[in-house]
């Protein structure tokens, strides 16, 4: 049964959005889940492959890690928060809770540590290279169990219920049908940014709704410029699939067409820095070469990583001969500006996972890292979310005056449009020019898509709208930052250096 009011409502399915609604459902909240997904790979934590990152006995280390794969810019009071509840959180929730079976070591009883890229020891819990359907799986069934959380499934949120500052629900869209639904808090999960580019580890739908929606009604955003992009996806006849970090840490190198290892030219920690650093070589080398491919043959590769061997054999790849990998879009640490408890800059707002900045990741994420942000911060923002009640207020749904709907290869043609302007010039590397011509292109996209743009116009024109939206607050924040740092990178003879 479904209701036009909800204590939470919570917008997105990922490991963000179910631990806001398990922690807002523990303290008697009526949570409803709105989701575009309607299986669970619409969600990127089902993705996931590497792990989920904890602080074991060495906290200090582990925030310092953070912050150095950062570049220095993550933020104190953030950090704290992360790593003091880390080991907390993943016991309460995917361990006791969820029962989640995370490998363990030889002897059976202690759970194995494995290591990524610019971690200075082992502490990132997984289960082989598919840590994430693990986790999000057994999460959906024990909330689509629970009697005070309902899951609407292939239902899109197209806007906010903004009035005078305050949040009052969002605009839900299932099929044709459109409904208002008001909410005492209103919790944005709605993950990345992934289909603003061509390639891209993220799920088709990753169009960065939550921050779209936020924006037009007023909440702030920030670090919007970077975007983070993986070292090492593998891409076949267009299918792009991730090859973990695991993989790197677990002691594969990367060569060049020539057979040449570069990495150790490039960074003191080789194949195990930091990820702009990586992606931007792996780039290069294939710019200078033609290639690049992932050496694996120091150690049982289909043995340590049976999830990834098959899918490299479902994929034609022979990984004997080395997995051929290029960069693609990974992860914005940027988005809706929140607080430590996910709260946004309009009341009854908050945000949580990849949609939200915390300011945990400042300019570069450390692997393994966002499933546990989305962990901590999902169940602090789902805490002090409930206890407002909804209010039924006739808030004004923007609108324009649609033209014509446009046909699939209009919206499948503006679509590509928008990722070639991102892939050419707001991607590992960026110009001054390339960015004023990418936002005179995105504004050229986004005018067409306002023409089209009513509540009852199909998801894939709202989608498109979003991904406008938020492709130009990238272009923007980019422009309007000069210094190269983590994965904002400028190519200019006066910049500042890199930091």
């Amino acid at each position: 049964m479904t209701h036009p009011e909800t204590d939470v409502l919570v917008l997105g399915s990922g490991i963000a959005g179910l631990s806001t609604a398990l922690g807002a459902a523990r303290e008697g909240a009526s949570v409803t889940v709105a989701t575009k997904a309607t299986q669970p790979k619409g969600a990127s934590t089902w993705w996931a492959q590497g792990g989920i990152a904890v602080a074991r006995k060495a906290p200090r280390q582990f925030k310092e890690d953070i912050h150095t794969a950062s570049s220095g810019t993550s933020d104190p009071e953030a950090l704290d928060v992360l790593v003091q509840n880390a080991d907390a959180a993943v016991r309460d929730v995917l361990i006791d809770t969820l029962g989640v079976g995370f490998d363990t070591g030889g002897d059976g009883a202690s759970f194995h540590y494995g290591r990524e890229a610019a971690h200075s020891e082992d502490r990132i819990l997984h289960v082989d290279a598919s840590t994430g359907r693990h986790i999000h799986e057994p999460f959906l069934n024990y909330l689509a169990a629970h009697d005070r959380v309902e899951i609407r499934g292939d239902t899109a949120a197209i806007d906010l219920l903004a009035q005078n500052g305050t949040i009052h629900g969002a605009l839900l869209k299932s099929g044709d049908a459109v409904q208002r639904l008001h909410a005492g808090a209103t919790v944005l999960a709605t993950g990345g940014i992934g289909a603003l580019y061509g390639r891209s580890t993220n799920p088709a739908g990753a169009t960065g709704d939550g921050i779209a929606m936020a924006h037009r009604a007023g909440a702030a955003t920030a670090d919007m410029e970077f975007v983070q992009f993986h070292p090492t996806v593998c891409v076949v006849d267009g299918d792009p699939f991730l090859v973990s970090e695991a993989v790197r840490g677990e002691g594969a190198v990367l060569r060049n067409a020539e057979g040449d290892r570069f990495m150790p030219a490039v960074h003191e920690d080789a194949e195990l820095a930091p990820r702009d650093v990586v992606a931007r070589a792996v780039e290069q080398a294939h710019e200078r070469t033609g290639r690049v491919v992932l050496d694996v043959s120091s150690f049982d590769f289909a043995g340590t990583f049976p999830d990834l061997a098959a899918m490299c054999a479902e994929h034609g790849v022979d990984p004997s001969t080395g997995i051929p990998v290029v960069p693609a879009e990974h992860f914005l640490c940027g988005g809706v500006d929140v607080d430590t408890y996910g709260r946004a800059s309009l009341d009854r707002l908050y945000a949580v996972g990849e949609c939200a900045r915390t300011g945990v990741h400042g300019a570069n994420r450390l692997a393994s890292t966002s499933l546990l942000e989305g962990l901590v911060w999902g169940l602090r923002a789902g805490t002090d979310a409930q206890g407002a009640a909804p209010r039924e207020q006739p808030v004004p749904v923007s609108t324009t005056a649609a033209g014509s709907p446009p046909s699939d290869e209009a919206l499948r043609g503006a679509f590509e449009c928008l990722q070639r302007t991102m892939d050419v010039h707001v991607g590992l590397r960026r110009t001054p020019d390339g960015l004023q011509q990418a936002r005179h292109d995105i504004r050229s996209v986004e005018a067409d898509v306002k023409a089209w743009t009513d509540p009852s116009a199909r998801r894939g024109v709202h989608e498109l709208r979003s991904a406008c939206t938020v492709a130009r607050l990238i272009a923007e924040a980019a422009a309007a930052n000069e210094t190269s740092v983590g994965c904002h990178y400028m190519e200019r003879s006066d910049a500042p250096p890199a930091s």
